[in-house]
């Protein structure tokens, strides 16, 4: 598939030249003879310099000119991360060893945390996309899936690490973004997922998910998860057993989730059948999603989040606590995004952040869980 960009563009990468000489906009600027406000529009693309100031560009900055600008290629080989026809037009992207990666933004989160900006268009006539970034700006997007919603967060911190830095958060369950994390689709994958092959929350399938490259998986957060309910909690739902009454309505979530398997695993232990549990194949997809089918009366009770209930302002009743890690390949690590989060994970502004959502627990943010070696190492 091809990506298509109308007219081509200039690359220019100049700031991080820059940056990587220890150098601040208003110094590069005096060393060359312009003004700041002349660095800062070449290095947002909307300033293509002359020959001379291009020349003293390279020159204090130690390398070629076509090392700091570039005409971009009019097309490029871009891979669509879904191979059925997307579902919007608009699409996020990154480049992920090597290779443009499109994702079609999921339908279901732009009703509660608004819509993402695109990067660019999918043109179906034409099987190509058409591109609404400079390609620089792709090449400094990390791509984060998983489904905390605190990932948001993450994102917005990392904008005031570096701007021109960026973190696009990719909403799905945890088997798919540890799918997605292996195959090459993102950077970082987001899981919860109980596991009993190495004893620890998530380990044995980070370890299948990294046995290429190796990488390494490191903590998040922890929080509550728990059935949510109205206020009062009116149907008096307290177990997994209350859930097979007759005039309780659940919401499940889909195949791979990990509050699906922790569902799953309460149910075993009680010895309850998923046939006895009246809207256990009525599926959503995310922790806002069952909230809202609780809030709009569509269901009696769902699995989420105690902060996700809190944000509802829906009861909440506790079941278990949950992990959430981060699986980061190793060959990624070195990404400018992936390292700028990793370093930030130690912040005291995001740990302050995220214990402020109730539930979360952040004593082990930052935590490197375990490393594992890859096939190619």
């Amino acid at each position: 598939m091809r990506l298509r960009t109308d007219p081509p563009d200039l690359t220019t990468r100049v700031r991080a030249a820059r940056q990587a000489h220890g150098l601040s906009q208003e110094e590069l600027a005096k060393r060359i003879g312009v003004t700041r406000q002349a660095i800062i529009a070449i290095e947002n693309g909307r300033y293509v310099p002359n020959t001379l100031v291009a020349l003293r560009l390279a020159h204090v900055l130690e390398c070629r000119v076509d090392e700091l600008f570039s005409l971009q290629d009019a097309e490029a080989s871009v891979r669509l991360w879904d191979p059925s026809p997307p579902r919007s037009r608009r699409l996020v992207m990154a480049k992920v060893r090597g290779q443009l990666i499109g994702h079609s933004p999921a339908v279901s989160r732009p009703f509660f945390e608004g819509f993402p900006s695109a990067d660019g268009l999918w043109v179906e006539e034409k099987s190509q996309a058409q591109l609404l970034v400079p390609l620089e700006q792709i090449e400094n997007t990390g791509l984060i899936m998983g489904c905390d919603p605190s990932l948001s967060i993450l994102s917005a911190h990392l904008a005031r690490h570096g701007s021109h830095l960026r973190l696009a958060c990719i909403s799905a369950c945890s088997l798919t973004a540890l799918e997605a994390v292996s195959r090459g689709g993102v950077h970082i994958a987001g899981s919860h997922l109980r596991d009993a092959g190495l004893g620890d929350c998530n380990l044995a399938q980070a370890k299948k998910a990294l046995s290429t490259f190796g990488g390494l998986v490191v903590t998040l957060a922890s929080w509550e998860q728990g059935f949510v309910v109205l206020r009062g909690n009116p149907r008096k739902i307290r177990s997994v057993e209350d859930l097979t009454r007759k005039n309780i309505r659940f919401v499940n979530r889909e195949i791979g989730a990990g509050t699906r398997q922790a569902l799953d695993s309460l149910l075993k232990t009680a010895g309850i059948s998923g046939k006895q549990v009246a809207g256990y194949d009525r599926i959503v997809q995310g922790h806002f999603v069952t909230a809202m089918a609780v809030t709009s009366g569509a269901a009696d009770v769902g699995i989420s989040l105690r902060a996700v209930a809190h944000a509802f302002d829906l009861d909440f009743v506790p079941l278990t606590d949950v992990r959430f890690d981060l699986v980061v390949p190793q060959d990624h690590i070195s990404h400018p995004v992936v390292a700028a989060l990793l370093d930030m994970l130690q912040s005291r502004q995001l740990k302050a952040d995220l214990s402020a959502l109730p539930g979360y627990d952040v004593s082990q943010t930052g935590r490197v869980q375990t490393r594992f070696s890859g096939s190619q190492d």
